[in-house]
């Protein structure tokens, strides 16, 4: 069977879904694999680097192609072009990408979108989400960094002493931690909040200090491991209470997500005005709509001297790391459904199920219109 890895078509994004270290994993167990010509070049991977690990360099790596491991969704004309009763491994958006998964289905496609992994011991070494997460929390530090006018570690200079930043970060899932790390190895003082009283251990392991702001939440944390969504009076009770803290706070981090619904709002637009001129916002929610009242996803704006940023597909930003680590999630995944020299779909496994979006002409997402 050929595996077939396209050149990402969707605007900005630079990373690519198999890198040329993991080819001989896939030909260890009998796999071929064409890469379309150019698909690694924006992550720094050339296609000498894949013809020397034994890929095929080949102008439409689709088009033949048994199983597609991408990145992006593929948009109307990729999947046309794609063998009927193909398989497709990625980031399919099965939230929101309501239109492409029905296209998938009616074209026959088999498809597995892998933000549905379950967050299991098993399935840690395929957690996309959380490979991800690792790159936008060490990124948006970053760029907080790069847009704050002062800076992040305490300094003792000849000319006085500089006080260290204090950085918020509201949200301690994957992105938030990878968040707090940054921040400290800056010299920053961090201070993060999480709804969920089980992550303080691992804020505090990490130098950071947890935020209590007295609020119990109900049921904070799914099976899957995500926080999940509250109340609109605990909402709105939280944002009261993080105001304070967000008013002593030269950066702010937001990390809030609840899969398949829109960011809960937690930083108001009278929170932001209460914050001191020159403070950054980075919000890391604003591909769902942000956790800001006043984020413009794709932009970078000011509000009372404050700089608001909402990047998005931020991870593309590191694309030679942030395809190193894609790629190992999707080859494990793949090497998981290949069994004895085939793709063998096992439904009763909750690995096998629950990334399943497409199947016999199917569209399984719950809420996807008919």
């Amino acid at each position: 069977m050929r595996v077939g890895v396209p050149r990402e078509t969707a605007a900005g994004e630079r990373r690519v879904a198999l890198v040329p270290e993991l080819v001989a994993k896939l030909r260890k167990v009998s796999l071929d694999v064409d890469v379309q010509a150019g698909a690694g070049e924006s992550a720094g991977f050339s296609d000498a680097l894949y013809t020397t690990a034994g890929a095929s360099i080949v102008p439409d790596a689709a088009a033949n192609a048994d199983i597609i491991l991408k990145v992006q969704p593929p948009n109307a004309a990729e999947i046309d072009a794609l063998k009927q009763g193909a398989l497709v491994i990625g980031l399919l958006q099965p939230a929101t990408n309501f239109a492409g998964l029905e296209a998938l289905a009616k074209h026959g496609v088999t498809a597995f979108a892998m933000e549905r992994m379950p967050r299991i011991t098993r399935a840690q070494a395929m957690d996309a989400l959380s490979a991800m997460s690792t790159v936008s929390g060490y990124k948006a530090v970053l760029l907080a960094a790069n847009h704050l006018p002062r800076f992040f570690p305490l300094l003792m200079t000849a000319a006085g002493t500089i006080t260290a930043a204090r950085v918020c970060i509201v949200g301690a899932g994957v992105a938030g931690l990878q968040a707090i790390g940054t921040a400290k190895r800056l010299g920053a003082i961090v201070e993060a909040y999480d709804t969920r009283p089980a992550v303080r251990e691992q804020v505090e392991s990490l130098g950071g200090k947890f935020i209590d702001l007295g609020l119990e939440a109900e049921s904070p944390e799914a099976k899957t491991g995500y926080a999940t969504a509250q109340s609109e009076d605990f909402y709105h009770r939280q944002r009261a209470a993080l105001a304070k803290w967000l008013s002593a706070a030269d950066v702010v981090i937001t990390t809030a997500l609840v899969p398949g619904r829109k960011a809960p709002l937690l930083v108001t637009e009278e929170a932001v005005h209460g914050m001191k001129p020159g403070s950054v916002i980075v919000d890391l929610a604003a591909e769902q709509g942000g956790n800001c009242a006043l984020c413009k996803p794709g932009e970078d704006a000011v509000e009372n001297g404050v700089t608001i940023l909402g990047p998005l597909n931020l991870p593309s930003a590191l694309p030679f790391h942030a395809s190193q680590m894609y790629a190992r999630t999707v080859v494990s995944y793949l090497l998981h459904l290949w069994r004895d020299g085939a793709i063998q779909l096992d439904l009763a496994d909750e690995l096998t199920r629950g990334p399943l979006v497409t199947h016999q002409g199917k569209n399984l997402v719950e809420g996807s219109p008919a």
